[in-house]
């Protein structure tokens, strides 16, 4: 293609307003990459964020959108349990996607997708990233390298909190910024595994490689929230703790719950090993430092894109993880958000809710090659 990839937003919720739309209206990336249409099903969302962020359409129908010979992508950053039927809708539509965290829900439909998308021609990136992070990389390197000696153990995890009520796209009267978070608390697809957990998922399997049996126990804590002084009920598992095996007695420790954190920093694991731990950006209690830049230049822990005025912007990692798919679709470059990657994490979070429903360990089905 030699022109820009026009590229179609779906959902004008949280993530679009604060990290998608922001982001890739920018100058610097027009011409790469130009947002022809948003699209959301509440009334006058999408006119509002195509109006703020200059877009030329507003779509309140997700058919209309596809139907825009404009649009050669989507990013789908609806909730995640309308993700696989968007996707497919897609997919059948012939425009290339990013998936938001979290791709689908089930193996199943990830593999329905994958498998229909390679039939028509149709690349998929799907987020989180976390393995384009040059500290990540830098951290299996050092794993492999021998640094920690002999991996003992890993630990993972993130806590929801009221982080959503909370997000300052929620608390107004306008559709811009009375965003509804409840979804985030029910199935399919709600709860803190799909939505913060899938972060340290991508990181723990990006540096240590697939894992192959997952332990589990799950429950529904909170089953009630407050939003805007109205209570509104919780179906889906808040509260989740699980084992992961990955061979040679190395396992990991992993949760996702509405309170408490054990790991340091957010969507970074800690390993622990005889010559002694990773803790988030430390080794051994000492700064690692970043890899030097591709070029040979200075080293940076800047994701690729993530340059400029998007060094200042929220939602900067969203931002990066798009422009890999727009890499990939304009020049071939390989992507390492990739779905089979996507789909082993959603391997791990399906087999750890079926672990805490009949008490036994589960073998995992599903594997990918690290890049």
């Amino acid at each position: 293609m030699s022109q820009p990839l026009g590229l179609g937003v779906v959902g004008a919720g949280s993530i679009s307003i604060r990290g998608l739309l922001p982001h890739l209206t920018q100058e610097d990336v027009q011409d790469r990459v130009k947002v022809v249409a948003v699209c959301d099903n509440v009334p006058g969302r999408a006119a509002a964020a195509a109006e703020t962020f200059g877009v030329p359409y507003g779509y309140d129908d997700y058919a209309a959108l596809l139907s825009d010979p404009a649009v050669d992508a989507v990013t789908i950053a609806t909730p995640i349990g309308l993700h696989y039927e968007q996707g497919m809708q897609a997919v059948r539509a012939g425009k290339h996607i990013h998936f938001n965290k979290t791709m689908t829900t089930t193996v199943d439909e990830a593999d329905r997708l994958i498998a229909e998308a390679a039939r028509r021609g149709v690349k998929l990136v799907a987020s989180p990233g976390q393995m384009l992070s040059p500290l990540n990389r830098r951290i299996r390197e050092l794993i492999q390298e021998g640094a920690l000696g002999k991996i003992a153990w890993a630990a993972t995890g993130a806590a929801m909190h009221a982080y959503h009520e909370n997000e300052r796209v929620r608390l107004g009267d306008t559709p811009l910024t009375n965003v509804d978070p409840s979804w985030y608390y029910r199935k399919p697809g709600g709860g803190p595994l799909y939505d913060m957990t899938v972060y340290g998922l991508h990181a723990l399997t990006g540096v240590l490689g697939p894992a192959r049996r997952v332990t589990s126990f799950s429950g529904v804590g909170l089953k009630e929230r407050e939003y805007k002084g109205k209570m509104f009920q919780c179906d889906t598992d808040d509260n989740t703790l699980m084992v992961l095996d990955f061979g040679d007695a190395l396992f990991a420790f992993v949760y996702g719950t509405f309170a408490g954190n054990v790991v340091q920093e957010f969507g970074r694991p800690s390993f622990f090993g005889t010559r002694g731990s990773i803790v988030g950006h430390r080794l051994n209690d000492e700064p690692i430092e970043p890899p030097a830049a591709p070029d040979g230049g200075e080293p940076t822990n800047t994701l690729p894109h993530v340059v400029g005025i998007h060094r200042t912007m929220e939602e900067a990692h969203v931002y990066e993880d798009v422009m890999q798919l727009v890499d990939y679709v304009l020049d071939g470059t390989p992507v390492v958000p990739s779905a089979d990657h996507a789909r082993h994490v959603i391997d791990i979070i399906e087999s750890a809710y079926r672990s805490a429903e009949n008490g036994q360990a589960q073998e995992l089905r599903t594997t990918f090659t690290p890049l």
